[in-house]
This record gives structure tokens, sequence and C-alpha cells, in this order.
């Protein structure tokens, strides 16, 4: 399913033993364009440090407004390694984090997450001696962060990151709402993370290789709407890309 990340933000988060706060943010790296963590806001309960939940440990979903089950214990989480509010995500936290939870790494090989495609939940799966490899080195970026970027299509600026579209079946973002803002009467399009070329982190810009008139001509997407997969073939013809779908067919992701 598709969900947009600014939906899920505010989301309750529901643990084996109680409630466990709500959803303040993401981090996503930028190598595969997946959400590795999202950042509960706890209330008083942990505030001095943040707490990160790895997808591994959510299980569902559902519910208007959102709510996300989460398969651990507060105790569990108030005992796995400590992060400070606000310091940057480091490897050797990462290293630690998920060696306490005993779950494979996801920067051990070339796939999304590590030797898989997608999360593999069953154990007896599970390759053997993966966790001290290290095929690359994360860079983690906020979701709140990377909102408010503009986009630069070509020589011109056509607009702003205003929202993420993710799938809870890998965890890929799979498109960045742009609001283009005065650029086109503030009709909102999706861009894959596919479609783009670099990225200033400096300069807090995207630079998508893609001309303005064919974002201009691109099929308009309504936060209201759900992204559909006719959508979606809608919006790849029209850039002439394949879909991902296709490139992801043998798998054994669900389509």
């Amino acid at each position: 399913m598709l969900t947009r990340a600014g939906t899920l933000k505010g989301a309750k988060l529901r643990g084996l033993d109680g409630d466990m706060g709500s959803v303040r943010d993401f981090y996503f790296d930028d190598h595969h364009w997946t959400l590795r963590y999202l950042v509960a806001d706890t209330g008083h309960w942990l505030r001095e440090r943040q707490v990160l939940i790895a997808p591994y440990a959510l299980t569902a979903v559902a519910g208007d407004p959102h709510h996300i089950a989460v398969e651990l214990t507060k105790q569990q989480i108030e005992d796995s390694p400590s992060l400070e509010s606000d310091k940057p995500v480091s490897k050797q936290f990462e290293k630690a984090y998920y060696g306490y939870f005993e779950w494979p790494s996801y920067w051990g090989g070339a796939e999304r997450w590590g030797y898989y495609p997608h999360i593999e939940h069953d154990r007896d799966q599970w390759k053997k001696g993966e966790a001290g490899d290290d095929h690359w080195n994360p860079h983690l970026r906020s979701t709140n962060d990377v909102s408010g970027y503009r986009i630069r299509a070509g020589a011109d600026d056509i607009g702003h990151v205003d929202d993420f579209i993710i799938e809870d079946e890998t965890w890929a973002i799979r498109y960045l709402v742009v609001d283009t803002g005065p650029w086109w009467s503030g009709k909102k399009v999706l861009v894959s993370p596919r479609w783009i070329d670099r990225i200033s982190w400096s300069e807090s810009t995207v630079y998508v290789e893609l001309s303005p008139e064919t974002v201009k001509g691109s099929p308009e997407y309504s936060d209201a709407s759900l992204v559909t997969r006719d959508y979606e073939a809608r919006l790849h013809r029209h850039y002439e890309r394949p879909g991902y779908w296709d490139d992801e067919a043998g798998a054994g992701i669900p389509r």
C-alpha cells in the first residue's frame, strides 16, 4: 500500500504492552531511498533520548486516523542502545542497535534490505554471518528536514518537496510530492527518486532529470486521492520511464 509520510506523522504507536507514543519523523537513506527508522515522540517517557524504531518491528499500519502496531515492549526499547536527542545516527549506533534486536543489517548487501529486496521476517531464512559486512555506508536524512527542499528541472525552479509517498511492504520512498507553488498555480505532481540526477544538501536543492515542460504536463496529484497502480502506470507512461513494479516483479515482493 502506498501512503503519504505526512499522514503517518502523529500516528499512535501501539506496542505489545501498550501505547508508546506517536510518530514524529522518519529517517531515510539517500542510496536506496528507503525509510530506516521512525522517530517516536514518547512524551515524558524517555524524553532525554531519540527513540528510533526500525521497520523490522512494524507489523501493521491501519485505521483512520492511522495507528502503527509495533512488535516490541517498552522495556525492550528502554534497554536498547541509546541515542542522545538530536544527535546524528552513526554507523556505530546502528550496528549496536541491530545487534541488540538481532535483526539482519540492511547495509550488509546490495539489496534494499541488505540481502533481501524486502523485510524478511522469517528468521529461518536469514543468512548467517552477515553482521560484519559493510556493503555501503548509509547517510540518513530526516523527512522533516528535506521537506521544503527546492526542486530544479534544468535551469528552472519548479517547486519544492512537500511530502513523500512510501510503500509499507518495503518501506521504500516511491515518490516525492512536489508542490509547484507559484510556478504552476500550486499544482502537485509526483517525481520518483529514480528520476533524480543529484541532490545538493548544502543548497537544499533536488535536481531532477526532467524538463520543466514535461513536469508541467504530468498527471496532477491530489492529497485526497489514493495513488493507484493505474495512476502510477499513467505517470510512468508520461515520463517514458519503466515502472519499479516491473523491475521488482521477480524479487518476491507482492504487487
